[in-house]
């Protein structure tokens, strides 16, 4: 299936999406695609509001600001994502079950790309209405979004592991 009908899919079935990804044996080049590609949706998600932000105070550059978020967003969350995903499966190798680091980077991978529509819709918002309590609202939504898609696709990889480990 394509990219974006899969994310379309991943709000109706998380956890069989993350399953259909890993049944077609992506390696690591393809889910460092999603966690690169979600990283630039979300530089670009955050430009309206640094656009604004500028404008409101010209003391600090709509460029000074672009070149930080860029700095944040394309260099350090990449590697932040990487711990994460380290720390997760180290929660679960403890927990008994050895998920592989892979599986565990597809399902963290995917649940931000999945939703970076959101945050693009988000920034959006922040642009037009600023630090607003429906923009905190929203990231509310989103980080409901994120937590409910990263549990289902981390569930489904713990029951293919134990599946795996089961039929051996």
């Amino acid at each position: 299936m394509s990219l974006v009908s899969n994310l379309v899919r991943t709000y109706r079935e998380p956890g069989q999406v993350v399953d259909d990804l890993d049944r077609q044996g992506l390696r690591e080049p393809q889910v460092l695609f999603f966690g690169l590609l979600a990283c630039g949706l979300i530089f670009v998600a955050q430009w309206p509001g640094l656009a604004r932000a500028a404008a409101l105070d010209p003391s600090v550059t709509l460029e000074q600001r672009m070149g930080g978020a860029l700095f944040a967003v394309m260099f350090m969350l990449p590697l932040l994502l990487y711990g994460v995903a380290g720390l997760i499966q180290l929660v679960l190798r403890l927990a008994g079950t050895p998920v592989t680091g892979l599986r565990v980077r597809l399902a963290l991978f995917w649940a931000l790309l999945s939703v970076t529509p959101l945050m693009l819709l988000q920034g959006g918002l922040s642009g037009f209405l600023g630090a607003n309590p429906v923009v905190t609202l929203f990231g509310f939504v989103v980080l409901g979004s994120f937590l409910y898609i990263l549990g289902a696709g981390l569930g489904r990889i713990v029951r293919l592991t134990r599946g795996e480990v089961a039929g051996q």
